[in-house]
């Protein structure tokens, strides 16, 4: 597969976080609006026995790559830091990739909204309240309440004045069946429309700044891969006892015109979170990992050939071998 970066600019606040599982869910739903239904069907054909035609990676800061999800006493302590502030420092720029993974905590940095740090969403509430629609007013029951809104801020330092922030979504990609010029024109539509909650009000608009082909580093004698979005690992291929990931539960719900059809949520799905460090009993270098999730109803009786995007692009990591997870 053909592993592509775009980097793309936020224009507006965002209702949804842009993690690669929702954004291939986002990718599908443009398939079936530009092309047709029956071309996205060719397109999932084999999706759930591993052969996706696109895996999408969350949006991560520009020129940075996640912290695995390891225990402290893996990495080399930093003198003198503070606990609470060392656990902020998960963002490694991709130039200290091949340093080795002991000494990343002292690379790696935090989240900021001053230039040159990776950008950090600032979380905003937007107050909502349900209207109407026959009389045009809130009614007898007016019951205000906010939903959270994320704000990838513009620099607005003397130095930086009119620079923003940027975000890179890492795509395998099978070109034989989806080439690049319609993944970038697809994308470009997905930040046109908006991405995610309260799209139709403006939120998650973005450009798509450059499309790129790129190769996912590898660090010399890799033995783990570094997940880049969720997935849902394939555990009998894994050493459980080396493998460290957080576990969070994915409560779905349809997006795009199949919100109006009554029944817009999906069975909640249990995924490892991103930055996940998998080791496997034996390592291949790969551009994904995981397993495609749903079809034949599993996921939705609404629309029953819905599929979840349970791969994620990946990165080869070298792990120390002499240690392993408390049992």
């Amino acid at each position: 597969m053909l592993t592509l970066k775009a980097t793309i600019v936020p224009l507006s606040a965002f209702g949804t976080l842009p993690k690669g599982d929702t954004l291939f869910g986002q990718l599908c739903w443009a398939v079936r609006n530009h092309f047709t239904e029956d071309r996205l069907r060719q397109l999932l054909k084999g999706y759930t026995a591993g052969n996706p035609f696109a895996v999408v990676s969350d949006a991560l800061p520009a020129g940075h790559l996640p912290r695995p999800v390891l225990p402290g006493h893996w990495f080399a302590p930093v003198a003198g830091g503070d606990r609470k502030v060392v656990k902020k420092l998960v963002w490694l720029p991709e130039e200290r990739f091949a340093e080795p993974l002991e000494t990343w905590l002292h690379h790696c940095r935090q989240e900021g909204n001053v230039p040159g740090d990776p950008p950090r969403p600032r979380l905003a509430p937007q107050p909502h309240n349900a209207i109407n629609r026959r009389t045009g007013t809130t009614g007898e029951g007016f019951a205000p309440y906010a939903m959270t809104q994320y704000w990838y801020d513009q620099w607005d330092s003397e130095r930086e004045r009119g620079s923003r922030a940027r975000l890179d979504i890492y795509v395998a990609l099978d070109e034989e069946r989806l080439d690049q010029p319609r993944l970038g024109h697809l994308l470009s539509t997905i930040g046109e429309v908006g991405f995610g909650r309260d799209a139709s009000i403006g939120l998650g608009k973005f450009q798509v700044e450059t499309l790129t082909q790129v190769s996912l580093p590898t660090q010399p004698e890799a033995n783990a891969w570094l997940t880049l979005a969720p997935c849902a690992p394939l555990g009998p291929e894994l050493d459980s006892h080396r493998s460290f990931y957080q576990v969070f539960t994915r409560f779905g719900r349809h997006g795009d015109i199949a919100v109006q059809t009554g029944k817009p949520f999906k069975t909640p799905v249990l995924l490892a979170q991103t930055a996940a460090a998998l080791v496997p009993k034996q390592y291949q270098r790969r551009v994904f990992v995981g397993q495609g999730l749903g079809g034949g109803g599993s996921l939705s009786k609404a629309i029953p050939e819905t599929v979840h995007q349970g791969y994620a692009p990946v990165v080869g990591i070298r792990l120390p071998v002499q240690k392993e997870a408390m049992s």
